[in-house]
C-alpha cells in the first residue's frame, strides 16, 4: 500500500480508538509477514517502506507502538529513534535487526525502546512485546487525558476558592481558615465544599493528591 492510501485512510478514520501497530522496514516480505502476523491477533497495522513515509501519514488518536527495522535504507533506525522523540512522537518502539549486537541494544532501550529483537523472532515473542508496548501507551493516554481533565476542572475555580483550597491541602479548619482570610466559617465551608466538588475529591487526601499533580502550593500551617 502506498503513502497515499494510507493517508487517506487515516483521515477517515483518525479518531478510532482501536490500537495500532506502526510497522516500518524497507523488507516488503517482512512488511506483509508482520503485517499478517499482527492482524492475526485483531491488531490494526499501517505498513511503512520508509521513516519518511510514516512521518508523513496522519496519526491514529489510539494506543500506539512502533515496530523499527534498525538497518532502513539509507539511514539508521537508531538516529530515526532520537528524531522522532525530538518531534514529540512518544509512542513505544519494538526494534528488529538482522544485524544486532550487544551495544545497538543497549543503546536503543536506553533510548527507550521496550524491546529488541535478532531476526529471526518467534512469533510470539514478537506479540507479547507489542501487546505490551500497546498496553503502555494506552497508560500513557490515560494519564495524560487524566490529568488534562484535572486542570481544565482547576481552571473553573474562582480565586477565592483556589485561596481556600491552599488551606484546605496544608491541613486548617475551616475555623482556622476563616480567621486567616477574614471570612466567616460558612463561607469558608461553601468555598470548600465547591473546590472538593469541582476537582472532584471525595477526600481531604485525595485534593491532597490533586493539588500535588496540579503544582499547588499548599498555605503555610502558621504564620511567620
Amino acid at each position: 500500500m502506498n503513502a497515499v492510501s494510507h493517508s487517506t485512510s487515516a483521515q477517515n478514520s483518525n479518531d478510532r480508538k482501536e490500537p495500532v501497530v506502526y510497522v516500518v522496514d524497507d523488507d516488503e516480505a517482512m512488511r506483509l509477514a508482520l503485517g499478517g502476523l499482527l492482524r492475526s491477533v485483531g491488531l490494526r497495522v499501517e505498513t511503512f517502506e520508509s521513516s519518511q513515509d510514516f512521518l508523513a501519514f496522519p496519526k491514529f488518536n489510539a494506543p500506539s507502538c512502533l515496530v523499527l527495522d534498525v538497518r532502513l535504507r539509507g539511514e539508521s533506525g537508531l538516529a530515526f529513534q532520537e528524531q522522532i522523540a525530538k518531534n514529540d512522537v512518544r509512542m513505544p518502539i519494538v526494534f528488529m535487526t538482522g544485524h544486532g549486537d550487544i551495544e545497538m541494544t543497549v543503546k536503543a532501550m536506553k533510548a527507550g525502546a521496550v524491546d529488541f529483537f535478532a531476526k529471526p523472532f518467534r512469533d510470539q515473542d514478537m506479540l507479547d512485546a507489542v501487546a505490551n508496548a500497546l498496553a503502555r501507551d494506552g497508560e500513557r493516554i490515560a494519564a495524560e487525558q487524566s490529568s488534562a481533565s484535572l486542570r481544565a476542572a482547576y481552571a473553573t475555580l474562582t480565586p477565592r476558592e483556589r485561596e481556600v483550597m491552599t488551606f484546605v491541602v496544608a491541613g486548617l479548619m475551616n475555623k482556622q481558615i476563616a480567621s486567616r482570610l477574614k471570612l466567616s466559617e460558612i463561607t469558608v465551608k461553601i468555598h470548600r465544599g465547591q473546590v472538593m466538588k469541582k476537582l472532584a475529591a471525595r477526600s481531604v487526601a485525595e485534593l491532597v493528591r490533586k493539588s500535588e499533580s496540579l503544582g499547588v502550593e499548599p498555605q503555610p500551617r502558621k504564620l511567620s
